[in-house]
C-alpha cells in the first residue's frame, strides 16, 4: 500500500468486489449508482476486461469521461473493448436498467470528472459534450426536441464517442480506424466522433480517414508533413480552431493562388490562440501571415522559417505578437548589425512572456549583450532556452548574474561555450575537458542563493 495515498475503505472494498469478477457482473443491475464510478476506476486500473464491458452497457449516467485516468498502452486493449460495446442502438432487454450512456469521452484531460453532475433538465447532458457539429447531441436534440421516452424508443438515439487522434500510419491506428468505421455502421447514423486534437504525420496517406471525421469539431491541429493545397482544403472545413502547427508544408511559390487561399481561411479563424509554423518558408512574408491571424495570440512558434530583418522588424510591431506567453523562434539567423527588432519585441511582451526559446540563432556575444536588459525586463519568464548559439564563458558568466534577480526564471538551457570546440559548432570537435568549466554556473547559482533555478547545458 502506498503510504502517501492510502486507500480508502471504498477502494478496499471495490478491489475485493472485483476479486469475484461474475458475481460483480450479476451485481451491476441492482447497484446504486453512486457505486459505479469508483468501481469504474478500480476496474479500469486493474485490467478488469469483462467487467469495464458490462459496466458501459449499463452505465446509469449520461456521460462516462476518462479525464484524468492514465491510459498506458496495455489498456488500449480495453479502450477497443468498450468502444465495441457502446451501446449505439435502442436495447431491446427488458432488464431492471436501460444504458443512458451517450457521452463516452477516451480523452486525456486532467480538467474532466468521471462523471458531469446531475443538472435539472430532461435530456442528456455533458459539459464536455460536441457543441460545433450538426450531428453532435446538442444539434440534433435541439433542433428535434428529443426526449428518451418509450413512445420514442424505436428512433435512434444519438451517441458521442469524444477523442484524440493521430493519424501516423501504425498498425494500431489502421486498427483502431476499422473499428470506428464499424461502430458508425452499426449505429445507422446515430454515433457522432467527435475529434477534438487531430495530429497527421502524413496528409497524403490520412485523406481517406479524413472524409469520415466531422472536421468541424476539431480544436488542435497538427500536420507534420502535406502539400499547402491539401492543408487548405482540411483548413476550408474547420471554423473553432485554437491550435494550428504545420510543418514541413510543400508549396510552389509564396505569391501563389493557394496562399491567397490560405490567408482567406485563416483570416476568419479568430478562436486561434497557439499558431505553429516549422520549415515553413517565410523569408520576407512573415507580414502576409500574421496579418490574416488574430491579434493576441497566446503561443507563437516560427522555427526553421528562414526569417530576414525585416520580418522580425513587422513581427516586433505586429498586435498578433503583442501578449505573447511563449515564442520560440529557434533556428533563424540574427545575425544583424541592427538588434532593435529583437529588442522591441521583448519589450513589448515584458508583461507577458514566460517562454522563450532562441536556440541555433547564430547569436554571439555582442548581440546577446546588447539582449540582456530587454530581457531582465520579462519578469514573468520562467523559460529560456538559447542552445547553439555561439557564446562565451565569460558572456554565459554575464547573462548569469543578470538573470538570478528574476525569481520565476527557474529554467535556462545555454550553449556550450565556443573555447570548448575545436571547430564550432560540430559536436564531434568538442574537448570534453574543457566543459568542467560549466561546474562554475552551478557554483553562482548557490552563492546567488537560487537553488530553485536549473541551468543545463544543452549536448546533443
Amino acid at each position: 500500500m502506498d503510504a502517501k495515498n492510502p486507500k480508502t475503505l471504498l477502494d478496499l472494498a471495490m478491489q475485493s468486489l472485483l476479486r469475484n469478477e461474475s458475481a460483480t457482473i450479476q451485481a451491476l443491475k441492482d447497484m446504486p449508482r453512486v457505486f459505479f464510478v469508483p468501481l469504474f476506476i478500480a476496474a479500469f486500473e486493474g485490467g478488469h476486461k469483462n467487467t469495464l464491458l458490462e459496466m458501459v452497457k449499463v452505465w446509469p449516467y449520461y456521460c462516462l469521461d476518462f479525464g484524468s485516468l492514465t491510459v498506458q498502452e496495455p489498456q488500449h486493449g480495453l479502450l477497443k473493448a468498450m468502444i465495441e460495446n457502446l451501446p449505439v442502438r435502442p436495447s431491446r432487454n427488458s432488464a431492471s436498467r436501460s444504458p443512458k450512456l451517450r457521452n463516452l469521452g477516451l480523452r486525456q484531460d486532467n480538467d474532466c470528472r468521471t462523471i458531469c453532475h446531475d443538472v435539472s433538465i430532461k435530456e442528456p447532458f455533458c459539459f464536455h459534450s460536441c457543441a460545433y457539429s450538426d450531428s453532435s447531441i446538442m444539434k440534433i436534440e435541439g433542433q428535434h426536441h428529443f426526449v428518451n421516452t418509450d413512445s420514442m424508443v424505436q428512433f435512434p438515439r444519438p451517441v458521442e464517442l469524444l477523442v484524440d487522434l493521430s493519424l501516423d500510419g501504425s498498425l494500431m491506428e489502421k486498427e483502431f480506424l476499422v473499428l470506428l468505421t464499424s461502430k458508425i455502421r452499426e449505429s445507422s447514423g446515430s454515433l457522432h466522433i467527435c475529434c477534438r486534437d487531430l495530429q497527421v504525420d502524413k496528409l497524403c496517406d490520412s485523406k481517406c480517414t479524413l472524409n469520415f471525421l466531422d472536421l468541424n469539431c476539431v480544436g488542435q491541429l497538427s500536420i507534420d508533413m502535406g502539400s499547402l493545397s491539401d492543408i487548405t482544403n482540411v483548413l476550408s472545413q474547420m471554423d473553432h480552431l485554437e491550435s494550428l502547427s504545420l510543418s514541413k508544408v510543400t508549396f510552389r511559390y509564396l505569391d501563389g493562388n493557394v496562399f491567397k487561399i490560405l490567408f482567406s481561411h485563416l483570416r476568419y479563424m479568430n478562436t486561434l490562440k497557439e499558431v505553429s509554423f516549422s520549415s515553413f518558408c517565410l523569408t520576407g512574408h512573415l507580414d502576409r501571415m500574421l496579418r490574416v491571424l488574430p491579434p493576441g495570440l497566446n503561443f507563437l512558434y516560427l522555427t526553421f522559417c528562414d526569417l530576414l530583418h525585416r520580418d522580425f522588424r513587422f513581427l516586433a510591431q505586429s498586435p498578433q505578437a503583442t501578449h505573447l506567453q511563449l515564442s520560440n523562434l529557434s533556428n533563424n539567423s540574427m545575425y544583424w548589425d541592427d538588434f532593435e527588432p529583437f529588442q522591441t519585441l521583448l519589450a513589448n511582451l515584458s508583461g507577458t512572456l514566460r517562454h522563450l526559446e532562441i536556440n541555433h540563432c547564430l547569436i554571439n556575444d555582442s548581440a546577446t549583450s546588447v539582449r540582456i536588459p530587454a530581457l531582465i525586463r520579462c519578469t514573468h519568464l520562467n523559460a529560456l532556452c538559447f542552445a547553439s548559439n555561439p557564446n562565451t564563458m565569460p558572456m554565459l558568466v554575464t547573462i548569469m548574474n543578470n538573470l538570478t534577480p528574476l525569481k520565476k526564471l527557474k529554467h535556462v538551457i545555454n550553449p556550450i561555450p565556443v573555447h570548448c570546440y575545436g571547430i564550432w559548432p560540430f559536436q564531434g570537435s568538442i574537448d570534453r575537458r574543457k566543459l568542467a568549466i560549466l561546474q562554475l554556473l552551478k557554483v553562482m547559482l548557490a552563492l546567488a542563493e537560487r537553488p530553485d533555478m536549473n541551468w543545463i547545458t544543452y549536448l546533443e
